[in-house]
């Protein structure tokens, strides 16, 4: 899903809100979201996941299309995210229930 897809969806679900307006409110949030992370902050969501920034410590790494050794790449901080528990689970059970239908129909062609 990409955001366009996210805003569409979001707008059939919440038919009073108009798409312009669902656009403003995911493109606010999405910028907030930016600037917390930018200064350093953290965002929890409780049930669907934190995302915060980790720091990449400095390595030496090859260069692949040339073969070169000892290309210096400085550290830096990513953003991250961690999965909640609720997401965790969501995710899994529909994970689950993709591989129970695959398995039946896969045994029901068999007879």
């Amino acid at each position: 899903m990409n955001k366009s897809e996210l805003i569409k969806r979001m707008s059939e679900k919440l038919d009073q809100l108009t798409s312009r307006d669902v656009d403003l409110a995911v493109h606010t949030i999405i910028d907030i979201m930016s600037e917390s992370l930018a200064s350093g902050e953290r965002i929890e969501i409780r049930g669907f996941g934190t995302f915060s920034n980790h720091y990449r410590q400095p390595r030496t790494v090859r260069n692949p299309k040339t073969g070169e050794v000892g290309i210096h790449k400085p550290g830096k901080y990513v953003p991250h995210f961690k999965p909640g528990k609720d997401l965790k689970r969501r995710v899994d059970e529909s994970r689950e229930l993709e591989s129970a239908g695959t398995s039946m129909s896969a045994s029901s062609d068999c007879y």
